[in-house]
């Protein structure tokens, strides 16, 4: 078993389909950069606290920044044999400067090791993802400026129901990416933990500068119970979490764009270059991005799911389930990535048929809650004026027209609190500008909203 770094103990070989079996290198030598990073910065602390002599410290990190770039070059790919990326790295080192290479393991574990090299990753990837995100907002405040004075039903369950500001629609998922980039911000202070040096479970023997470490590598602080750091993956499905609600919200705006760009609703042009065909229908323009992104929400969410299972019966400390994680971290990252780059690209090629969404205004009585209002403004109570108003929509109802097509005599019939300006209560545009509160869709405050987004993301 002299192979294994773990081989001393055991007199027999370990079994060839366990042994593929328990490997996790085909996926883990994601981590190379980080686990060599680690490394590096572990061997100039050991030095500084005179466990490696400084000429030692020099050999080992000048080879460990070779392996790296022979590894960012493909080579390496095949895993050496390897167990792990932890293994392959010193095996490798080894190979290179002798038996000094094996002295780099000095005071450390696998255990804290890998949970070095997990929140290194996790780091980076919330940094990357929280990027696009940005990315994805600045597209998003585009268009909505480019749009700026469009007005377009707003609906509830599925429903036309009162008349928008496009750019009010589009803002509303501005502010869902926000939040996402918050939650990833707020986790990412949960990451910034260093946990090298907590060995296997029980801390070190040697007489370690922990703090060195952590500066070095860009930690706000190290972990403060060895036990909980080794077998702590709280922050992978943190960050997966937070992947998995950014997910459902491309997930429903895919939803939007989908049914926007069908015939029965003609909002949204979709550019050629984002759709694919049928291949027996010549005619069929499919939006399979949006519909993608839609299908790979699911993706994300088993993850979470994975993750959470994996973690939910582990007593302390590590346990070889956890190296389940790797898998759907990798995935998350991948796919989330992706996902908000091509979204993003989609984003800046959408263009929109104003007319059809004014014309989808002026059919279906979306300004009858107006109506109400203005008869509570000539002094009648909500509740009947809801009632007057409902009626006159059953009246517009039963004859084919519209509420702004009723003549002045036929509404006074159901109120003679009606007056002629009741029409501009009636008018679309003039219900949108109504909406003047913070947070409404008039276009004063969706301008407003738009400047002070534009600073957000401009940092």
């Amino acid at each position: 078993m002299g192979d294994k770094v773990w081989g001393g103990r055991f007199r027999e070989g370990l079994d060839e389909v366990l042994d593929r079996f328990n490997a996790s290198i085909g996926f883990d030598r994601r981590l190379a950069a980080q686990d060599i990073e680690g490394s590096t910065v572990h061997c100039r602390m050991l030095a500084k606290q005179g466990i490696l002599t400084e000429d030692e410290a020099d050999r080992m990190v000048e080879a460990l920044a070779e392996i790296r770039r022979e590894m960012e070059r493909g080579e390496h790919a095949g895993g050496e044999g390897a167990e792990d990326i932890h293994s392959l790295v010193e095996r490798l080192l080894v190979a290179k400067i002798g038996p000094l290479g094996e002295k780099l393991h000095t005071a450390r574990s696998r255990n804290d090791q890998v949970a070095l090299d997990v929140r290194l990753y996790v780091r980076e990837a919330t940094d990357r993802v929280s990027d696009r995100i940005r990315e994805m907002q600045i597209a998003l405040v585009d268009l909505a400026e480019q749009n700026e004075h469009l007005v377009c039903p707003g609906y509830t369950h599925l429903q036309r129901a009162q008349p928008v500001l496009l750019a009010h629609h589009l803002m509303a998922y501005y502010e869902m990416l926000k939040r996402d980039r918050e939650r990833l911000r707020d986790g990412r202070v949960r990451v910034d933990v260093m946990p090298l040096g907590s060995a296997a479970l029980a801390g070190s023997t040697f007489d370690l500068d922990r703090d060195m470490v952590a500066r070095d590598l860009g930690f706000d602080g190290i972990s403060l119970n060895s036990m909980d750091a080794v077998s702590d993956r709280d922050f992978v499905i943190e960050f997966v979490s937070a992947c998995a609600l950014l997910m459902m919200h491309l997930s429903r705006f895919s939803e939007e764009i989908i049914l926007w760009s069908t015939l029965e609703f003609g909002f949204v042009r979709l550019p050629d270059a984002f759709c694919t065909g049928s291949s027996i229908m010549p005619q069929k323009k499919n939006p399979d991005l949006p519909e993608l992104v839609r299908g790979k929400t699911g993706r994300v969410y088993g993850n979470l799911m994975a993750l959470l299972t994996t973690m939910k019966g582990l007593p302390l400390a590590y346990n070889k389930d956890m190296q389940e994680d790797k898998e759907p971290l990798f995935d998350t990252v991948d796919t989330v990535e992706t996902c908000l780059e091509v979204f993003t690209r989609l984003l800046r090629n959408l263009s929109f048929d104003g007319e059809a969404m004014r014309s989808a205004t002026e059919h279906g009585y979306l300004t009858a809650t107006d109506l109400a209002d203005y008869l509570v403004t000539h002094g009648m109570t909500f509740r009947k004026a809801h009632e007057v108003s409902g009626k006159m929509v059953l009246h517009a109802l039963d004859r084919g027209r519209e509420l702004s097509d009723l003549s002045l005599e036929e509404m006074k019939q159901f109120s003679n609190r009606i007056e002629e300006d009741v029409y501009d209560w009636l008018d679309p545009v003039q219900c949108v500008a109504r909406r003047g509160l913070v947070g409404g869709t008039a276009p004063a405050v969706v301008k407003q909203r738009l400047r002070e987004a534009r600073k957000e993301v401009s940092g």
